[in-house]
């Protein structure tokens, strides 16, 4: 691959096109926990832009500085009061607006090579950035790349402030309003009432807290891709385990059949269709995994096998979800900052790899299905009851964590000249065991998985017959 070397090529603040109304956010039961975690990176690769570069740059900071007169939030800072309360200001004080270079990458250079070239990381700031940091420094910041046929927007916000929920909501406004959007109608929701407002201090280290992960491992990052079709014999093999379907299955029309089939609950039994009671330790109950259960499910089979653990060893598949469609009454879908918790399955390696696939995408599907209003609020009086920051960090060599999500809009991120050609991150928040899901470009229910392991255990998975059957 040609040489990656991004030059800066000038940096400056950005500042909303009208003062914010909202003078202070204080920082909830969801938010105050990533304070360990880094800067949230994700960007898109979009095509060669029909305008010059120059008039390109200064239209993207004339639309950012719109959009963050709808998410005033990202042009403040973090402070933290006498009480040890944190919150965000929101003083109007900016982000970062970076426009970098490389005119020796082409688009295909950093899509085409299989592991994730090292690039990515150079096209966006804040890098190896805590969030507690926004206290002193921008909330937010853009950096925009320029390729030899092609451009790069990389967007870096406070995890502190926001989930990926926010996140993407943030980077859809600005890209609809760069292409010429005069009205936002989906604009963030900044009330503060719910359970997770709450009067809880979260004791905090002089100077703030340090990273939980080593950032030094190495490692090898992937992203496997996984059709439509795949995921439907996934979810199909993990609904009806004691079928054998892969060599039966041969034609989409097939797969259409399963994934309508799949939706209801049922199984084949003596050449007969009928509905089915999922059963899981001698107890029956109804169940339906998901597609991306089913995906997660061998995901975590495969990588643990890779992993070459004892029969005995713990292992645990930790991933989050969104809370706000999950407390009674329900929050805002738009709600703005985190909201979400984090599941952990735990299951032993012996026990996961000797059962089928469903049984471990059952448990990640009971665990996600008892997550309810009930579940929500006896974990924020959890932490109410001791507050801590998020261990973020594979700590016994058998942890996976599964973030991002495919049902975020990554490819509505049109800036006026067609949809992204790809998604990818930057350095933040990585390390062995860290899996990031994002949507396929195709849009039909295909999945990008990106895939950070330890490099004998990347080479074991990609060694993984029933995991890359699946892959494409």
């Amino acid at each position: 691959m040609p040489s990656s070397s991004v030059i800066i090529i000038s940096k400056c603040k950005v500042y909303p096109d009208k003062k914010s109304t909202i003078k202070s956010l204080k920082l909830s039961v969801s938010d105050l926990p990533m304070l360990s975690c880094q800067y949230i990176q994700k960007g898109v690769l979009l095509s060669q832009p029909p305008l010059h570069f120059d008039s390109l740059i200064s239209l993207l900071k004339l639309s950012l500085s719109k959009t963050l007169s709808h998410f005033p939030a990202l042009a403040g800072r973090l402070s933290t009061d006498s009480h040890g309360h944190v919150h965000i200001l929101c003083n109007d004080s900016g982000v970062d607006f970076i426009h970098s270079k490389s005119h020796r990458l082409f688009t295909n250079d950093i899509l085409a090579p299989v592991d994730v070239p090292h690039c990515f990381k150079q096209f966006f700031a804040f890098d190896n950035t805590l969030s507690y940091a926004g206290h002193h420094k921008p909330l937010a910041a853009v950096q925009v790349t320029e390729l030899a046929d092609g451009v790069f927007i990389g967007c870096t916000v406070n995890h502190a402030v926001v989930d990926g929920t926010s996140f993407w909501n943030f980077f859809n406004i600005f890209a609809e309003i760069c292409k010429g959007a005069k009205k936002i109608y989906k604009s963030p929701d900044f009330s503060r009432k719910s359970v997770f407002n709450s009067p809880a201090v979260l004791p905090l280290p002089a100077g703030g807290p340090a990273v939980t992960f080593s950032g030094d491992e190495p490692l090898r990052e992937r992203i496997f891709h996984f059709s439509r079709e795949a995921i439907l014999k996934l979810k199909f093999r993990a609904n009806n385990p004691l079928l054998k379907i892969e060599s039966e299955i041969s034609d989409l029309a097939d797969v259409e059949i399963l994934g309508k089939m799949s939706n209801d609950s049922w199984k084949v039994a003596n050449g007969k269709i009928t509905s089915v009671l999922i059963e899981n330790g001698g107890v029956k109950s109804k169940a339906e995994i998901s597609s991306f259960q089913s995906l997660s499910a061998q995901l975590w089979r495969s990588v643990t096998r890779a992993r070459k653990l004892e029969a005995s060893k713990t292992t645990t598949f930790r991933m989050a979800v969104n809370c706000r469609h999950r407390l009674e009454p329900r929050l805002e879908p738009l709600y703005f900052g985190n909201l979400i918790q984090s599941i952990p399955t735990v299951a032993s390696a012996g026990e996961l790899l000797s059962r089928d696939l469903g049984w471990g995408a059952y448990l990640l599907h009971q665990n996600v299905v008892a997550h309810d209003d009930a579940t929500v609020r006896r974990g924020v009086k959890d932490w109410e009851s001791n507050p801590r920051l998020f261990p973020l960090g594979n700590f016994d060599g058998a942890m996976i964590t599964m973030g991002s999500s495919p049902r975020f809009p990554m490819y509505d991120n049109d800036f006026g000249w067609g949809r992204p050609l790809a998604v990818r991150s930057g350095r933040a928040n990585k390390f062995d065991g860290k899996i990031s899901a994002f949507p396929a470009r195709e849009g039909d229910g295909s999945i990008d998985l990106e895939v950070v392991l330890a490099p004998a255990t990347m080479a074991g998975l990609e060694a993984d017959s029933e995991f890359m059957q699946y892959t494409s």
